[in-house]
C-alpha cells in the first residue's frame, strides 16, 4: 500500500478501522476498510469522490518533508513541528521519520492523542493549568516513564500549580519546564526579562520541576510592515538568547541540555540564524523550531511568507510547496458572473483569507485540471456554500456548468484540517492513494 513513512508510530489500527457511509468526502454506499482506499481507483477529477473533498498532494508532502529536514540539517537546529496544524498521526509519523526531534502540541488532549499512537517526545507549547489536564499529562508520565513531555510556565502562580500537581504524582524524573517569553499586548508569556528570570528561579527551586530552557513565539510579530517585523523578530530572539545566558550564569538549568525554542511558519529562518551560535554555556544548547504549517504550506498567507523566506535564504528553486486543496462542485449558476459551489465555512479556512480558486475540471474519464483565469475569486462563504465570482466577459461565464469541479487553495492550513476527520492523499493525476486521519 502506498503510504508515507510511519516513523515507528502505531498506525495499523487506522488502516484496519471500518469507514461507513456518511464519511465526509468519501463516496461510500457500504462499509470499507480504510486501508483499502488506495485500491479503489478513485480519481477526484473523474468525480469519483463525494464533494466537497479535501486532498493532499503526496509528491508535495514528500518534497516539503525533505526540504525542511535539509534546512534543519544545514542550520544545525532541531524540529518539533506543531502538531495542532494537522492533528494527524500519519503526518506525525512522516515528520518523525524525516528527522523531527519531537512533536509540539497545544493541549492536554492533543498530548493524549499523540501518546496513544506512539509519539515519544512532546513539547506542550502552552500553559498547563487546569486540574484535570495536569492530571491527564502527569498520568501519562507516571504510567510511561520513557515518555517525555516538556511544558511551559510564564508566572510563579503557574509554577506553583505545576509543582503541586507533580507532588501528587510519583514521576520517574523531574518535569522539564520552559519559561515562555511573551510580547506586550499579545498572548501568554512573561512581558519582561526580570519577570522571566523570576519564573526561571521559581522553577529551579521547586521540587519535582526542572528548568529546561526558554521559548517564545515570534509569529505574533507578523504585520504588513515587513522590514519592521524582521527587526523586531531579531530583537525578540536576542532577548531569548540573553535569558538563556543569564539563567546559565546562575546555575538554574537542571537538564542535560538547554532547550531554546521558537519558530512559527513565517520566520523560522530568522530563528535558525538567531539560535545558530549560542555556545560557551555549561551544557549543550538544542535550538528547536516549531513550524507546523511548513508541511502543507498554502496558497495564501504562508505562500506569501515563504516567498519572502525564499528570497532571504536565496532558494534558487522551489522551496516549500502548497500541498492542500479543497475541491467542490458547481451546484448553481444563478447569474452570468456567479457560480455557487458545494463548499463553505465548514470545509475550508476563512479566518486569514477566503479560499483561492485555482482549477476547474469537467468530470470524465479524461478530465484534467485547467487553470482558472485571473479575476476569479471566492467573494463570500456560507456554512456550505461558496460564491465564486467570474470575470465579466470571460468565456468561463458561458462555459462553467453545473456539475463542473473547482479546486481551491486555502490560506491557513490549521483551520482547514480541523474541518476534516479524514483527508485523501492523491498523486499528480488526482488518483486517491491513501487516507489520513485527524483527531481534533
Amino acid at each position: 500500500m502506498h503510504t508515507l513513512p510511519h516513523g515507528g508510530l502505531a498506525l495499523s489500527s487506522l488502516d484496519e478501522q471500518m469507514l461507513f457511509p456518511g464519511t465526509k468526502g468519501l463516496p461510500l454506499q457500504a462499509p470499507l476498510r480504510q486501508g483499502a482506499i488506495g485500491v479503489q481507483g478513485w480519481n477526484v477529477l473523474r468525480g469519483d469522490t463525494s464533494f466537497p473533498v479535501s486532498v493532499l498532494k503526496d509528491a508535495r508532502l514528500r518534497h516539503n518533508l525533505g526540504w525542511m529536514r535539509a534546512f534543519c540539517d544545514d542550520h544545525g537546529v532541531s524540529l518539533a513541528p506543531h502538531g495542532k496544524t494537522t492533528m494527524s498521526p500519519q503526518l506525525f509519523g512522516a515528520q518523525l521519520a524525516n528527522g523531527a526531534w519531537g512533536i509540539t502540541l497545544a493541549t492536554a488532549t492533543q498530548v493524549q492523542v499523540a501518546h496513544r499512537f506512539g509519539v515519544r517526545r512532546v513539547l506542550l507549547a502552552n500553559q498547563l493549568v487546569a486540574r484535570a489536564d495536569l492530571a491527564a499529562v502527569l498520568a501519562l508520565l507516571h504510567g510511561d516513564p520513557d515518555f517525555e513531555c516538556i511544558v511551559l510556565a510564564d508566572s510563579q502562580a503557574g509554577v506553583e500549580r505545576l509543582a503541586q500537581a507533580v507532588a501528587a504524582h510519583r514521576l520517574a524524573r523531574p518535569l522539564p519546564v520552559l519559561v515562555e517569553l511573551g510580547l506586550a499586548g499579545k498572548r501568554a508569556g512573561c512581558r519582561t526579562a526580570p519577570e522571566a528570570m523570576a519564573v526561571a528561579r521559581a522553577i529551579a527551586a521547586a521540587d519535582g520541576l526542572a528548568l529546561a530552557g526558554f521559548e517564545g513565539y515570534e509569529g505574533l510579530l507578523v504585520s504588513d510592515d515587513h522590514e519592521r517585523d524582521l527587526r523586531m523578530v531579531d530583537d525578540f530572539l536576542g532577548q531569548l538568547v540573553a535569558l538563556v545566558r543569564d539563567a546559565d550564569a546562575e546555575g538554574l538549568f537542571a537538564t542535560p541540555e538547554i532547550l531554546l525554542s521558537a519558530g512559527g511558519s513565517s520566520y523560522f529562518d530568522l530563528v535558525a540564524r538567531g539560535f545558530q551560535h549560542v555556545t560557551g554555556l555549561s551544557r549543550p544548547v538544542r535550538a528547536i523550531l516549531r513550524s507546523g504549517c511548513y508541511l502543507t504550506s498554502d496558497h495564501g498567507m504562508y505562500r506569501r511568507h515563504i516567498a519572502q523566506l525564499d528570497a532571504r535564504v536565496g532558494e534558487p528553486d522551489a522551496g516549500l510547496l502548497p500541498a492542500l486543496e479543497v475541491w467542490s462542485a458547481v451546484q448553481s449558476r444563478p447569474e452570468p458572473t456567479l457560480a455557487i459551489l458545494t463548499m463553505g465555512k465548514r470545509d475550508a479556512s476563512h479566518d486569514a483569507d477566503l479560499p483561492i480558486p485555482l482549477f476547474t475540471a469537467r468530470p470524465g474519464a479524461s478530465a484534467t485540471p485547467a487553470a482558472l483565469p485571473p479575476g476569479c475569486a471566492i467573494v463570500k462563504m456560507n456554512d456550505q456554500h461558496a460564491y465564486l465570482r467570474l470575470p465579466d466577459g470571460d468565456p468561463l461565464c458561458e462555459g462553467l456548468a453545473v456539475g463542473d469541479l473547482v479546486g481551491c487553495g486555502i490560506s491557513h492550513p490549521c483551520t482547514t484540517f480541523d474541518k476534516w476527520p479524514l483527508l485523501l492523499a492523491v498523486d499528480d493525476d488526482y488518483t486517491v492513494r491513501y487516507a489520513l486521519n485527524t483527531f481534533f
